[in-house]
């Protein structure tokens, strides 16, 4: 329902190979870091996004998208539901071409202003899963 298999693949193949992961430390036990491991393993750039701004598998952290000095193609969101919506509109006010929930993390009203501000936007899933998937 909020990610179509054809934007599903869109985001995955074609909107761009910078991914921010918000919500990504160090620490090996959170789920983010092995998602993270998976899109970079599918030769995706991960650029953590934490409150410690952290190096994470080899790529400097920062403690918010606005710090990020460079463009962003998609954020990944790893926080819960109660502060995804904040975090999708950062993502189009940084310039993003698309913004992805993660499994649990759902926000309907941030899902229509994500995509009424002409965004890609995936909800509930999780690219890890979805990219061996694809062809």
């Amino acid at each position: 329902m909020y990610g179509d298999a054809e934007t599903v693949r869109r985001i995955l193949t074609g909107t761009g190979d910078t991914w921010a992961v918000v919500g990504l430390s160090s620490n090996t036990s959170r789920a983010a870091y092995g998602v993270a491991a998976v899109l970079q393993r599918f030769g995706k750039r991960v650029v953590p996004v934490h409150p410690k701004a952290e190096t994470v598998h080899g790529e400097q952290g920062y403690a918010s998208l606005a710090d990020i000095p460079f463009p962003v193609d998609v954020v990944d969101v790893f926080v819960n539901s109660d502060l995804a919506g904040g975090v999708a509109d950062e993502a189009v006010a940084a310039g993003a071409k698309a913004v992805w929930f993660q499994l649990g993390v759902i926000d309907e009203a941030a899902y229509d202003r994500t995509r009424a501000a002409g965004l890609d936007m995936v909800m509930d899933r999780c690219p890890a899963i979805e990219i061996p998937r694809l062809p």
